[in-house]
């Protein structure tokens, strides 16, 4: 990800990230607070999917990124 996006975006956004688990095609990841989970839901998405899909070997469509909080 910090190729795709670069090193000052990749710190400020993913640093406390954690991908919590694939459910069918969808991805849950969490972030530090909704401010970011909206970030990286909104301009990320596409790219966390498309890595995680290559990583893991199976489809990921759907990507929900939801603040710690929540979990």
């Amino acid at each position: 990800m910090a190729a795709v996006v670069g090193a000052e975006v990749f710190d400020r956004l993913f640093a406390g990230i954690r991908f919590d688990e694939i459910d069918g095609t969808m991805l849950y990841v969490f972030a530090e607070d909704e401010e970011t989970a909206a970030e990286v839901e909104d301009n990320h998405s596409l790219h966390i999917a498309t890595l995680t899909t290559y990583v893991v070997k199976k489809p990921v469509e759907i990507v929900v990124v939801m603040p710690k909080v929540l979990q």
